[in-house]
């Protein structure tokens, strides 16, 4: 059987901590800026963790 391969997408898009847990960029802070305001546009630059719901099938995917 092959070898299983990584989802290059999704390993451009979400990184693993030290702690194992999964790490992401939140949407909507690209472009578009002026209409939003400051304090949502802070916001949207911090990176967080990801839901646990979704842990284990994004760990599957960055796998390699």
């Amino acid at each position: 059987m092959p070898k299983m391969k990584s989802h290059r997408g999704a390993c451009k898009r979400f990184k693993k901590t030290a702690s194992g847990k999964i790490k992401r960029e939140r949407m909507n802070g690209s472009h578009n800026l002026e209409k939003k305001n400051r304090k949502r546009t802070r916001r949207l630059h911090q990176s967080t963790l990801v839901d646990s719901s979704q842990e284990k099938q994004i760990k599957r995917m960055i796998q390699a």
